[in-house]
C-alpha cells in the first residue's frame, strides 16, 4: 500500500455532484486529478460544475489560491486507463451495487496492486463492493457529505477484510484533503444515514398528516434542535430520488423502521426531485 506522503495523482470515477466535488477539494490540496466519467458530456457538465464551485469560492475569499490554479489539476476523461496513473482512487458513481461492482473490478484491473481503492456509498456494503476484487483489503468506504466543498466531514467506512493501515490512511487521507472524518463499521447506512434517513422520513410524514406546514416544519427543528436545515429542506439539497433510494437499501436490510414515506414516492415519481430540478418541497430559481 502507497504511503500518503506517495499520493500524487487522485483518480475519481463519476463526475456528477458528489464525484466533482471530491475532485475539486482534492485539487484544492495540491493533487493532481484525474476524473472519469462514461459519456463525454458527463465529464464537461462535471467540469462545469467544478468552474462554477471555485467562481463561488473565490468570491467568498475561501480558496488558498487562484481558482484557475486549481482547476489546471483537474483532467477530466472517459477513458478508464486515464485511472492508471492514480496513487488512490475514490469512486462516485450512481448508487446501485452493481454498478459500484463492475466499477471495482475494472479499478482492480487497472490499477497498480499497491493503490487504495475507495467508495463513496452512503448506504451499500463496503465488503460487498469490495468482494468484486482480488485486494478486498485495499478497499474502504471514504462518505463525503454534500456539498463536498463545503462540508468538512467525511465518514471512513472499515469493511470485513479491509487492512488496519488502510483504515489508517484513509484517515490521514481525507484529513490532507481538509476534512475532519469519523469512523463507522460496514453496516446498513453507517453513521450518518442510518440516523438520518428516518428524520427525513418522520419529518415528511409531520408535514403530509397536516402536523405542520413544511416551513414550520424546518423552522420547528432549525430553532428547536440547532440543527442548520429542518428535512424537507435538506431532502431537496440531497435530492428526493437519493433520499428514496438510500431510504429503500435501508428498508430492505433493516426493515420497516426506515420505509420511505409515501410522499417522497410520490414527488420523485413527479420528477421533482429537490433543488437540482428546480423544484421539490419548496421551488428554486
Amino acid at each position: 500500500m502507497r504511503e500518503l506522503s506517495d499520493i500524487d495523482v487522485v483518480g475519481v470515477v463519476g463526475a456528477g455532484t458528489m464525484g466533482n466535488g471530491i475532485a475539486q477539494v482534492a485539487a484544492a490540496a495540491g493533487y493532481e486529478v484525474v476524473m472519469r466519467d462514461l459519456e463525454p458530456e458527463y465529464v464537461e457538465r462535471g467540469l462545469e460544475g467544478i468552474d462554477d464551485s471555485l467562481a463561488r469560492l473565490d468570491e467568498r475569499d475561501r480558496l488558498d489560491e487562484d481558482p484557475e490554479a486549481i482547476r489546471d489539476r483537474i483532467e477530466g476523461t472517459t477513458d478508464l486507463d486515464a485511472l492508471a496513473a492514480a496513487d488512490v482512487v475514490v469512486e462516485a458513481a450512481v448508487e446501485n451495487l452493481d454498478v459500484k461492482r463492475e466499477v471495482f473490478a475494472d479499478l482492480d484491473a487497472v490499477t497498480d496492486d499497491d493503490v487504495v481503492l475507495a467508495t463513496n456509498t452512503s448506504t451499500l456494503s463496503i465488503t460487498t463492493i469490495a468482494s468484486a476484487t482480488d485486494r478486498a483489503s485495499d478497499v474502504i468506504g471514504l462518505h463525503f457529505m454534500n456539498p463536498v466543498p463545503i462540508m468538512d466531514g467525511v465518514e471512513v467506512v472499515v469493511g470485513e477484510r479491509t487492512a488496519d493501515a488502510v483504515v489508517d490512511f484513509a484517515h490521514a487521507f481525507a484529513e490532507a484533503l481538509g476534512k475532519e472524518t469519523w469512523e463507522a463499521d460496514d453496516k446498513p447506512g453507517f453513521v450518518t444515514n442510518r440516523i438520518l434517513m428516518p428524520w427525513i422520513n418522520e419529518g415528511v410524514r409531520a408535514f403530509d398528516e397536516g402536523v405542520a406546514d413544511k416551513a414550520d416544519i424546518d423552522r420547528g427543528m432549525t430553532l428547536g434542535t440547532n440543527v442548520p436545515m429542518g428535512p424537507l429542506e435538506l431532502a431537496d439539497h440531497i435530492g428526493l430520488d437519493v433520499v428514496l433510494d438510500a431510504s429503500e437499501t435501508l428498508h430492505a436490510e433493516l426493515g420497516d423502521r426506515y420505509k420511505p414515506a409515501y410522499l417522497v414516492k410520490r414527488k420523485v415519481e413527479a420528477g421533482d426531485l429537490g433543488k437540482k430540478t428546480g423544484k421539490g418541497f419548496y421551488e428554486y430559481d
